[in-house]
């Protein structure tokens, strides 16, 4: 509680003093810039939440030492850092196994976590919707389990003091372990909830129906930008890792008149591993029905082509090969304000050449329009075009078809009107059903 006359900003606690190591293997083909764009992106994961880093280097290793991963010369050279600069957390770009992790602390006298781990805080404070948290905690429980020192005794006051159920002669780990598997499946069934109620939601949107377009990324590439540029939604966009977690959808209508439903997701990153990732599949459902996607990249950035890969490869592992091999991604070349002029010339030739490519700026704005009539482009090439007629007095069909699909001619006669409509196969299926309803009611 903040003391009397002083704001929240006076009474919060100073920032976490720590430390981030990148270790790598000799052997390995990495670049030096290869390697600093890793050191920085793990300085940039403990940034996110706030930890004041004090040191990030990245750490050559001939091998991984199972005791400690590192080898022992550079434990002991930390040992003294640690405790001359009073660094209360050490932050590890590798998964670590718990006896690694209990030993590092041990020498250092300070936490010690992983990469997994260290991700695992971040979602933790990014995430805002209820199947978000749940995702969060069950992935946080399942990465705790096989990491249990005596430290869970706590859950058992939560299950409302029904600690009886231990029975004579179990030990404290025992029953820490069968508290967290109880809270594991009690998590599983809550989160099950959450996806049939997203699926009726889903399902009710299908029925409007306007096409998905989602956006997919790497983290910090700056799809919340685009996503509020785009729809003016004011999600929290900033220039940090993993600054989105939830999906947001918004309603958001075309140039020509066309309306979509636009989705911001989850930011991928490399290195992740796959059983993190696919605790929040339920955040990416709506990649999985959308109609197109696009792939917003940070060209800005040296390591865009591998950020590329990375998302592609999550993509694939996640069961969604159809969108990389299918041509259904359009990739936003994002961030072009911030090249340098040859560079920028570069991008603008390549794009040139490639309809599937469009560079902008979601900071300034400059080629969103040339997204947008890429987008409408994209959803024309999947409709087809059909010749209908309907009387003049059937207002509310002219009505529909003028709602539901493109009108791209229309003769008025004084006994029909004769229309050239472009409509998605659904709409166009859901007409002719309409209509086979309207002609049965009047047969009747």
């Amino acid at each position: 509680m903040a003391e009397p006359g002083r704001g929240p900003s006076e009474t919060r606690a100073a920032p976490v003093r720590a430390i981030v190591l990148h270790p790598y293997l000799k052997s390995g083909r990495q670049s030096d810039a290869e390697i600093a764009g890793k050191v920085e992106e793990a300085a940039g994961l403990a940034r996110a939440i706030e930890l004041d880093v004090v040191l990030a280097e990245a750490i050559p290793l001939q091998g991984w030492r199972p005791s400690t991963l590192v080898g022992e010369g550079t434990v002991e050279r930390l040992k003294a850092f640690v405790a001359a600069e009073k660094i209360a957390l050490a932050v590890v770009d590798r998964s670590l196994s718990p006896i690694q992790q209990r030993n590092l602390e041990k020498a250092w006298q300070c936490k010690v976590v992983d990469r997994t781990g260290l991700i695992l805080e971040i979602f933790g404070a990014r995430a805002r919707t209820a199947e978000g948290r749940l995702q969060v905690e069950l992935a946080q429980l399942t990465y705790q389990r096989g990491r249990l020192v005596r430290t869970w005794t706590h859950l058992e006051r939560q299950r409302g003091g029904r600690g009886f159920l231990a029975g004579p002669g179990e030990t404290q780990l025992e029953a820490d372990k069968r508290i967290i598997a109880d809270k594991i499946e009690r998590l599983k069934v809550q989160i099950e909830d959450v996806k049939r109620t997203r699926g009726l939601h889903r399902r009710a949107r299908s029925r409007v129906p306007y096409p998905v377009v989602s956006l997919v990324g790497y983290t910090n590439a700056g799809k919340s930008t685009l996503f509020n540029r785009l729809v003016g939604a004011g999600v929290f966009a900033a220039d940090m890792l993993f600054a989105t977690l939830d999906p947001t959808m918004r309603a958001l209508q075309l140039p020509a008149g066309q309306k979509i439903i636009l989705s911001d997701t989850v930011g991928f990153i490399s290195d992740i591993p796959l059983d993190l990732v696919a605790a929040f599949r339920a955040t990416l459902e709506e990649v999985v029905g959308a109609d197109i996607v696009l792939h917003v990249r940070d060209v800005a950035n040296p390591d865009t082509e591998a950020q590329r890969e990375d998302v592609n490869r999550v993509l694939r592992d996640l069961g969604l090969s159809r969108l990389v091999d299918d041509g259904l991604i359009i990739e936003v070349l994002n961030k072009v304000d911030l090249l340098a002029p040859d560079a920028r010339e570069v991008v603008l030739n390549q794009a040139a050449r490639d309809p599937a490519l469009v560079p902008l700026s979601a900071h300034t704005g400059e080629g969103v329009p040339a997204l947008l009539a890429a987008i409408e482009a994209r959803l024309a090439s999947s409709r087809a075009t059909s010749e209908i007629d309907i009387a003049p007095e059937d207002g509310a069909t002219l009505a529909w078809l003028y709602r539901h699909g493109e009108v791209l001619e229309r003769t008025d006669g004084p006994e029909r009107i004769h229309l050239k409509v472009r409509m998605a196969p659904a709409d166009l299926a859901r007409f002719e059903q309409r209509r086979a309803q309207v002609e049965a009611a009047d047969g009747g």
